[in-house]
């Protein structure tokens, strides 16, 4: 007999996430997404920035990044979908184009009445208090502001463009979620090492830690005690098969960068009962 779902499964069915695969990367642009896997304690990693400061890393935004593990946990509880193929760029180049020479042409009118005021602050100010002679001043600025419509250029590259997430197709109309696929799983994520990641990154979350990528450590995980805005991860977990075989060099090396950063090395082996059994390394010290 089928066990009744959890309050969290619960809560993860009431909202379809949209994913977005770029390549072999599965992003979330969409606010609503971002929260909803925030609250299934899921954390990802933001990618987006600005256009004028790309190459910086204090200020990041939308799209997020999930791991590999955290997709698929998504996918096995039905709470992801994936935005169709055809409508991930919201009509394609040509209607992103047509959007572009739009704006250009507002924004040419708002530049040359913005040229015409000054022109027309310059000159007024400039025969402030002298009466005599008003209506020749009238007549050079009436030429001025007809030559300036005839001579106006708006350049290209003063162009202000908005880059919109709805070119991607993620809009916030409830009618959005009917051009979901509900097709799971997402995609194909099989393989010994996959699948011994997931299991323990499975294990961990239902025992309610939070995991982001430990690339940088070394590891395949982070592990927190709580969400990563307020907590500094505690392990480093390292994902092994039960008969695979590990040079001693790399447990020495593994060990001494978490002895370095103060955290513990969690070696993590799926069981073949479907349980993980751990392994904490401490640094003691060479003798």
């Amino acid at each position: 007999m089928d066990e009744p779902p959890s309050s969290e499964e619960r809560a993860d069915s009431s909202h379809v996430v949209g994913v977005s695969l770029c390549d072999a990367a599965p992003l979330l642009w969409r606010v609503e997404d971002l929260r909803a896997v925030r609250s299934q304690g899921l954390v990802g990693a933001l990618l987006g920035s600005l256009p004028r400061t790309p190459r910086q890393n204090g200020r990041l935004g939308r799209p997020l990044l999930l791991l590999p593990e955290e997709e698929r946990l998504l996918s096995e509880r039905r709470a992801a979908a994936a935005f169709p193929a055809g409508n991930q760029d919201g009509g394609g180049v040509e209607q992103h184009k047509e959007d572009q020479r739009r704006s250009y042409e507002e924004q040419s009118v708002l530049a040359l009445e913005d040229r015409k005021s000054a022109l027309l602050r310059a000159m007024t100010s400039s025969h402030t208090g002298s009466e005599s002679g008003a209506e020749a001043p009238d007549e050079a600025l009436q030429g001025r502001l007809e030559a300036l419509d005839r001579s106006f250029t708006f350049p290209e590259s003063a162009l202000a463009v908005q880059l919109s997430t709805a070119r991607a197709g993620l809009t916030y109309c409830p009618e959005a979620r009917a051009f979901l696929q509900a097709d799971w799983p997402i995609r194909g994520q099989d393989g010994p090492r996959c699948n011994a990641r997931y299991q323990v990154f499975r294990d961990l979350r239902e025992r309610g830690f939070y995991l982001t990528s430990a690339g940088k450590f070394g590891g395949d995980f982070l592990v927190y005690p709580g969400d990563p805005l307020r907590y500094h991860a505690h392990f480093i977990a390292v994902c092994l098969a039960l008969d695979e075989s590990v040079c001693l060099l790399d447990v020495l090396a593994v060990t001494r960068l978490g002895s370095n950063v103060k955290k513990t090395v969690l070696l993590c082996s799926p069981g073949p009962d479907g349980g993980v059994l751990y392994t904490s390394l401490q640094w003691s010290g060479m003798v």
